[in-house]
């Protein structure tokens, strides 16, 4: 329980609810239950996310499909969820594209990515692989990308048939196209002074 703003970790929530915690309690909202996030993510992970979201917008300048990098709450109501006010979902991917404007608004985006990327970091990693997982998967994101930088890693889900599947595993080398974004392809080599030397 987070007494300063009587927030019960147990309760559900909406983003109503969401929309009137203060800036510095950060959080995402799976199912209307409060995951909190880490102050501030390890040097690692900022250089990681900031330079794919770098090759993503420099890749997509011009373009009608548009980059993000977080903070960008990303709502992600179910059919039932008509409004705001009632959806439950909320989450803050680390970088993102979204290819169709109005999913875009002046909270963020309302709706799923066409490509979601989250680099893995000890705090969220079983958030990020298993509810983050079969979230962005019920909601129809169709490419999304598990970067684990110690492991110099890449795992890659793409829906088919409204179901990721297999992931395909490869090593952060070379580089890798975005297939739910043409166009959009990440260079490896140029995130490699970011990875930990010691994988």
């Amino acid at each position: 329980m987070v007494l300063s703003l009587n927030i019960d970790l147990d309760k559900h929530y909406t983003y109503a609810d969401y929309l009137t915690w203060p800036d510095e309690f950060r959080c995402e909202l799976i199912d209307g239950k409060i995951y909190m996030m880490s102050p501030a993510p390890l040097l690692t992970h900022q250089d990681v996310a900031g330079e794919i979201f770098r090759q993503a917008a420099n890749a997509l300048l011009g373009k009608s499909c548009r980059a993000f990098i977080a903070p960008l709450d990303v709502r992600l109501p179910n059919p039932s969820q008509a409004d705001d006010e009632t959806a439950d979902t909320v989450v803050q991917p680390d970088v993102l594209v979204v290819c169709d404007a109005n999913k875009l608004d002046r909270r963020g985006v309302r709706g799923a990515p066409d490509w979601v990327v989250e680099v893995l970091s000890p705090s969220t990693a079983g958030r990020d692989q298993i509810q983050k997982r079969a979230l962005y998967e019920r909601h129809g994101i169709r490419e999304y990308w598990l970067v684990h930088p110690l492991d110099h890693v890449l795992t890659i889900y793409k829906l088919n048939d409204n179901s990721y599947g297999k992931p395909e595993i490869s090593e952060l080398k070379g580089q890798t196209p975005v297939t739910a974004v043409p166009g959009l392809t990440i260079d490896w080599d140029q995130l490699a002074p970011y990875l930990p030397n010691d994988a």
